[in-house]
């Protein structure tokens, strides 16, 4: 899915990086410094939950849109996403106009040069 969503992303003409752990996303945060992050809960190791919060943390992490990926939606996995700091959560499948629509509506820019 990821390598989907990544190619739908740069095909709008985004600039895209994706990772397979918490640890990398955290780590590509201060490299890439990107405007949103689409964050998988269920990342190995460390938690997207545990991913969210240390990245919020870092200088210029309250600036950033992020939002859960999750295959859970119930109303307490949506309360678990708010109070670790995500913006949004997203039940997976994730659909591509909801969330160009979400990127668009934060005013973040949707593209690099």
């Amino acid at each position: 899915m990821a390598y989907v969503l990544t190619k739908l992303l740069r095909m709008q003409g985004n600039t895209v990086l994706a990772v397979g752990t918490g640890e990398e996303a955290i780590t590509a945060v201060g490299e890439f410094q990107p405007d949103v992050i689409l964050l998988d809960i269920g990342f190995p190791e460390m938690s997207g939950y545990e991913t969210c919060r240390i990245i919020r943390e870092l200088p210029g992490g309250q600036d950033i849109l992020i939002i859960a990926q999750s295959g859970w939606g119930s109303p307490s996995d949506r309360r678990q996403s708010r109070e670790a700091g995500f913006d949004h959560h997203l039940v997976k499948p994730v659909e591509m106009k909801t969330l160009l629509k979400l990127v668009e509506e934060s005013g973040r820019a949707t593209s690099r040069d």
